[in-house]
Formats: structure tokens, C-alpha cells, sequence
């Protein structure tokens, strides 16, 4: 009788146990709006759950899922809590994001991963002030690659881009189509294979990743590029306040020691990553062209960036924010990485 009392004891111990250790188990919901197969999705959300299961002992871990809300609405979506964590592209809101601008503009020279660093030091140092994601946790800071131009007929100069229809993401890619006399039309990312084939635009703006990550070699077979790129495009991972909030320290302390600047490169290496398969869909097709700017062009690019640059750091400068430093810093911090 007394061993059987031990043992029910022991089990119900241990049963009590399995039920904390479960209770302090966090699984933090993921929301994506790309196609799985998109990079984010295939690289750099595995990658951000094998770093917070690697820091927490397994304690946190993250799931993907898809469909929860459109693009645009995905910082509320995690604002709200209908998910912990997403992310985002300040395109996609304008005049809710200002200051983001300042890593979306013609001129830096490097990668997405240094582009990236740079962002969130500058954030870290300068941007945080305007407080853009209130309400939220900013995990990371990133930006894709060059932005280039693709189109179903080629372009071979610049003069060619004006008066034609370009799907633009919003942001200074928004500046640089008017720039160039092109009428923007602003849809989503995910809805830009079917805008370019039912023949809604005559192009899109958008990184080498677009033409393998949204099958752009399909229906906008043409890239046009510029040193430096077009534009690059501002993307923020957040995560929903209480959800962090609710964390244990040590937890937190996990999480914290993997965000922020580790992040933001490891997004930032993605991108990288998926421009290279993007831009291998070139040779992989024979349809497909690649025309690079010539002299000439390049020369009247530079004479158009500049009021596109100056319009921006009017605007950030209206937020209080030393825009000029901010500029500098980020080129700079770009050139010594």
C-alpha cells in the first residue's frame, strides 16, 4: 500500500512537472505574406527559429503561417495580436513610416547585408527618436538588394521608362518612378505576377530576388539596372509587445541577444542569397536579357537622384532627425563593413 502510494505520488509529480515544463513552453506564431518558397520563408524564418530555439534550450520556438492578412496590414495584425511576429514593408503604409526612408535611397554602395547593419545602427542611433513602430518590438531592420527595373519588353536607356506603367511598392521607389515619368500603380508584391500578366503594368520595380522569388522571369523577362540600384526597399520584423512582455527574463534575455544587429545581418544575407538564384534565372532562360545603364545614363541618373534625395531629407528632417548625419553615417558605416 505504501509503494503503491509512493509510486501514484512520484507519478503525479511527475506529471505536475511535465505540465510546467509545457506551460513554459512559447511557440510564437509567424505571419508571411511571400509564397513559402520565397527566400524569407525558406531561409530566413527556418534560420531565426534554429537561433531562438538555440538560445532559449528549446523553451521558444516559431511556426509559419500564412494567409492571416494582407501585406499592408500586417503591423496591425501583430499589433493586435492575431500574431507575435511578421514582417514588414514600410512601402506599404505611407505617411505612417517617414524615417524608414532614409536606407531606401539611390546612392549607397554595398550589399544587403552591409545595407542592413547599417539600418539598424543608424535606427539604433538616430531613427528610433520618431518612434514609427510604436506599439511593437522591433526585432530587426533590413533592406533587399538593388532595386532594379523588369519589364516584358526590354528597356536599353532611361528615356525609355518614361510613360510607361510600373508596379511600384511604395516609399522612394514611388519617388524614382515619377522621377523617371513613369505612372505608378501600387500593388502588393504577391499580386505582381498577375498585374504583369494580365498586362496591368508594363513593369515593376523591384530586387534581383523578384524575378526566381515571384516568377518575374515569366512575365517581365527584361532587367534594366543602374549602379547602386534604383532604390532599396525598408523592412522591419516585429514582434507584438505583450508576447514579449509575457516572456520569462531569461527568455527575453534569449531573444534579445539574437535580435537586433545579429538579425538585421542575418536578414540581410537572405536577401543576398536570393538575388543571386533571382539573377541566375537570367542565364537559365534564354528569353531573359540583362541591359546595365551606359555611361551616358548613369550621368543623367546621378543629375536625378538629387532632388529625389533632398524631397527625403526634407521629410525626415521635419521629423527632427538629423537627416544629413543619418545619410552619411549610413553610407559610411556601408563602406567600412
Amino acid at each position: 500500500m505504501k509503494h503503491l502510494l509512493k509510486t501514484t505520488l512520484a507519478s503525479a509529480a511527475l506529471a505536475l512537472s511535465a505540465g510546467i515544463a509545457t506551460a513554459q513552453d512559447t511557440t510564437l506564431t509567424i505571419s508571411s505574406w511571400a509564397p513559402p518558397t520565397h527566400g524569407m520563408n525558406a531561409i530566413m524564418w527556418p534560420e531565426f527559429t534554429k537561433m531562438i530555439e538555440e538560445a532559449t534550450d528549446g523553451r521558444v520556438s516559431a511556426e509559419v503561417k500564412y494567409g492571416l492578412a494582407p501585406p499592408p496590414a500586417q503591423f496591425d495584425l501583430v499589433l493586435d495580436g492575431v500574431a507575435d511576429v511578421t514582417w514588414i514593408f514600410h512601402g506599404y503604409n505611407p505617411g505612417r513610416f517617414v524615417a524608414t526612408k532614409m536606407i531606401e535611397l539611390p546612392g549607397y554602395d554595398g550589399s544587403a547585408e552591409a545595407a542592413s547593419v547599417a539600418y539598424w545602427k543608424a535606427h539604433e542611433q538616430f531613427l528610433a527618436s520618431a518612434d514609427e513602430h510604436q506599439g511593437v518590438k522591433v526585432l530587426a531592420l533590413m533592406t533587399h538588394g538593388p532595386g532594379v527595373l523588369h519589364s516584358e519588353k526590354p528597356v536599353t536607356s532611361l528615356d525609355e521608362i518614361s510613360g510607361m506603367k510600373l508596379r511600384i511598392g511604395g516609399g522612394v521607389s514611388g519617388d524614382v518612378g515619377a522621377a523617371l515619368g513613369a505612372t505608378g500603380i501600387r500593388v502588393p508584391a504577391p499580386k505582381v505576377y498577375e498585374t504583369l500578366h494580365s498586362k496591368a503594368a508594363d513593369g515593376v520595380m523591384m530586387p534581383m530576388e523578384a524575378r526566381a522569388g515571384f516568377k518575374l522571369f515569366e512575365v517581365a523577362q527584361n532587367s534594366f539596372t543602374v549602379p547602386g540600384g534604383f532604390y532599396r526597399g525598408s523592412f522591419a520584423v516585429i514582434m507584438n509587445q505583450d508576447t514579449y512582455d509575457a516572456m520569462s527574463e531569461e527568455d527575453r534575455a534569449a531573444l534579445d541577444s539574437i535580435t537586433g544587429e545579429m538579425l538585421s545581418r542575418v536578414a540581410g544575407q537572405t536577401w543576398d542569397q536570393i538575388d543571386v538564384i533571382g539573377a541566375a534565372t537570367i542565364d537559365d532562360n534564354d528569353s531573359n536579357t540583362l541591359t546595365e545603364a551606359s555611361a551616358a545614363d548613369v550621368a543623367a541618373w546621378q543629375d536625378l537622384t538629387g532632388p529625389i534625395i533632398e524631397g527625403v531629407l526634407q521629410e525626415v528632417s521635419a521629423k527632427g532627425i538629423d537627416a544629413e548625419a543619418v545619410r552619411s553615417f549610413i553610407s559610411t558605416e556601408m563602406s567600412n563593413y
